[in-house]
């Protein structure tokens, strides 16, 4: 479907097309990261309807279906924010039912939610397969950490006012700047703008 022209999705169309120009066929998975999980998520959904106009298959997934049920959680301290940074979310199960199944390709099915933190319980999996060429844009906090960034092809960073004590450590510990393939600032949501400087 052909997306109304606007300079958001102008400067998505040209994303894309880089993002499409480094991987051109099989399975490619687009991380979307940034502290505005509102922000965060519409970029996403975005991207994706832009890869989709493009006849090019995208799936969408978001890391806050990963984290763990309030029980996991409370097994490694009292709440806080270094609690949730470190020990909020299941990477294993995210590995174990998307991402790896995702880069098998073939008829080889993923999942793209397990849990759903906002009523505290799991979800019934619903398994979905995706064509030998297609794109997984997956948003969520501290998506470009050390022991995820290697599952991604293309690494987006969204900069905007928002941010959290959760965030502030992540900043600090894992510099997302220096891994991002494209740093984006968000201050003005319907007009994007890369960022170019000596950190990213």
């Amino acid at each position: 479907m052909k997306l109304v022209s606007t300079p958001r999705v102008e400067y998505l169309r040209t994303l894309a097309a880089e993002i499409l120009n480094l991987n051109g066929r099989g399975r490619v998975i687009v991380a979307v990261d940034g502290a505005d999980h509102a922000a965060r998520t519409a970029f996403a959904d975005d991207l994706a309807a832009v890869f989709d106009e493009a006849e090019k298959p995208a799936f969408r997934a978001s890391l806050r279906y990963f984290q763990r049920s309030r029980d996991g959680q409370s097994e490694f301290g009292p709440e806080t924010p270094e609690r949730f940074y470190r020990h909020g979310y299941d990477y294993s199960s995210l590995r174990r039912v998307l991402l790896e199944p995702f880069r098998l390709g073939g008829s080889t099915a993923f999942v793209t939610q397990v849990f759903d933190p906002d009523r505290d319980t799991w979800i019934e999996p619903t398994w979905t397969t995706a064509p030998t060429d297609a794109f997984l844009v997956i948003d969520g906090e501290f998506a470009l950490r050390s022991e995820l960034r290697d599952g991604w092809n293309y690494r987006i960073l969204l900069e905007s006012e928002a941010t959290s004590e959760a965030d502030y450590l992540y900043q600090k510990e894992e510099r997302p700047r220096q891994v991002a393939s494209a740093v984006i600032d968000l201050s003005e949501r319907h007009q994007p703008q890369r960022v170019f400087s000596d950190s990213c």
